[in-house]
């Protein structure tokens, strides 16, 4: 294990809800709540405000609508999402060739490779000053964790939210581990958690009390080897720069389960047509084709088919998609279903399958022609409006939605840089003059990170801070509104 704490762990603070904070004046020191809608949708974030409420990540909506009824909930904008993430890991590629990320809102980054810390005080130093770029350029908060490994950095990390910083000095992890929860350690999960507790086992110090021939006993060598491991903060895991993607899937719950037979056929088509999208896209190709299939009684099941060599053929994928719904029963209903491709690589089998040729064109005919039957059928259809998705105005400008319904559409009237709350109208859903935009940008104007240029704020080693670092959004609890969210039909 290194004998400084330069691994650095991030994690951006409620960062959904953070980002639709900071795009949004009116919402900011407020309850957000951002995720699925539809009776069987999940909370993906909740602000700290709303979690003061109860709400967490991964929660049925439903029940977040029961504990806070008055919070805004928005539908995810992820191409904003990423669009943030993607300025925040150039910040964190510009202090070291060293970056794992983990997702959109979480990374490691190895100091020493980068040069960026060599002891306790230089990577406290470059925590800091992260934090102040990260709140210069996107106007959101991050929290950093500092350690001599991955384990302990990502442990730091969760003591610091929101917008803070910890670090742990190497030699005092035992003592920070021992009185823990088990479920703190990496890969204990609610079942090894709970098989653990029945054996008398807590804590993180119990586990290391046990030894490490009762963890193998209670959860078998590969578990057990590596759980005695990390009770005694041994964790020698590297950052590694490029994580393989070992699988391209893309999948949809439904908000009543389906029942019709055809139906299913053709949503997994689809399905099978967006993977394959994401997969040229990606530049990737795969043998494996999977179908998963949850039915109404939450049963999942999943069935796979591994072809003679890598395909990104849509004609191709849809076949084996097919076969495989064949062989699973769908007549209680599905809730979901997904299609994925595993076994990658970065070519083409082009002749893998005869019956293969010419399926570009048949599906590139049937993609046109179903769209002309979209556009036949979209005619009487009530246009969709997602609550908080971005919307512009002929007359009153940039906006975002509130809520629809009803054949109305509730927009609230404010940008990024407004100083406060914009005002609210209604219009009907199908108003010629309203119409969705991409989002505006939270900070107008900051550093090109994607140059490699590091911003104003970052002087290495000089300690000049340069630029006014902007007013943090979404730090803490707070103090809530006094007055409920607008109803979607407010004017």
């Amino acid at each position: 294990m290194r004998t400084a704490p330069t691994i650095l762990h991030l994690d951006m603070d409620a960062f959904f809800a953070s980002a639709e904070q900071a795009s949004k004046p009116s919402l900011r020191g407020k309850a957000v709540v951002v995720g699925g809608l539809g009776p069987r949708g999940v909370v993906a974030t909740a602000s700290y405000e709303a979690r003061v409420f109860g709400v967490n990540s991964a929660m049925p909506m439903a029940q977040a609508r029961r504990l806070a009824p008055n919070a805004a909930y928005l539908v995810p904008r992820f191409g904003f999402y990423r669009s943030i993430s993607e300025q925040v890991m150039g910040l964190l590629r510009a202090l070291s060739p060293l970056v794992e990320p983990l997702s959109l809102d979480e990374a490691f980054v190895d100091l020493e490779a980068g040069g960026a810390a060599c002891d306790a005080e230089s990577a406290r130093l470059t925590g800091e000053r992260l934090r102040a770029d990260i709140r210069a350029v996107t106007g959101l908060t991050g929290s950093v964790g500092l350690a001599a490994s991955k384990m302990i950095a990502k442990i730091a990390s969760e003591r610091a939210k929101p917008d803070g910083l910890v670090l742990i000095e190497p030699g005092t992890e035992r003592a920070l581990l021992g009185p823990l929860s088990v479920r703190t350690l990496p890969g204990v999960g609610p079942a090894t958690g709970d098989h653990l507790r029945r054996a008398g086992i807590t804590t993180v110090d119990e586990i290391a009390e046990a030894g490490e021939d009762e963890l193998v006993r209670l959860v078998g060598k590969a578990h057990g080897h590596g759980l005695y491991a990390m009770a005694l903060a041994h964790d020698e895991r590297p950052v590694v720069a490029e994580r393989e993607t070992k699988s391209v899937s893309v999948e949809d719950t439904y908000d009543v389960d389906i029942h019709d037979r055809v139906r299913v056929g053709l949503e997994v088509q689809r399905l099978a047509d967006r993977c394959v999208r994401r997969l040229r896209a990606a530049g990737l190709s795969g043998r494996t084709i999977v179908l998963k299939v949850r039915r109404y009684d939450f049963s999942t099941l999943t069935r796979s088919e591994t072809l003679r060599g890598p395909t990104d053929d849509p004609g191709v994928v849809r076949e084996a998609a097919a076969r495989l719904l064949d062989s699973v029963d769908t007549t209680g209903g599905v809730r979901l279903l997904g299609v994925g491709v595993s076994g990658l690589a970065d070519y083409t089998q082009e002749d893998l399958f005869a019956q293969a040729a010419g399926e570009q064109a048949d599906f590139l005919e049937e993609e046109h022609a179903e769209e002309e039957r979209g556009e036949e059928h979209a005619a009487p259809v009530e246009r969709r409006w997602p609550a908080g998705h971005d919307v512009h105005h002929a007359g009153f400008g940039h906006g975002w939605v509130q809520g629809s319904g009803l054949g109305r559409v509730t927009v609230r009237f404010e940008r990024p840089e407004d100083s406060g709350p914009g005002r609210v109208r209604t219009f009907r859903t199908d108003d010629p003059e309203l119409e969705p935009v991409e989002p505006l940008p939270v900070v107008a104007r900051g550093p090109d990170v994607s140059t490699g240029e590091l911003p104003a704020l970052w002087a290495r080693g000089s300690g000049d801070l340069s630029v006014e670092p902007l007013p943090v959004v979404g730090r803490g609890p707070g103090d809530l509104p006094a007055e409920p969210m607008p109803t979607p039909l407010e004017s």
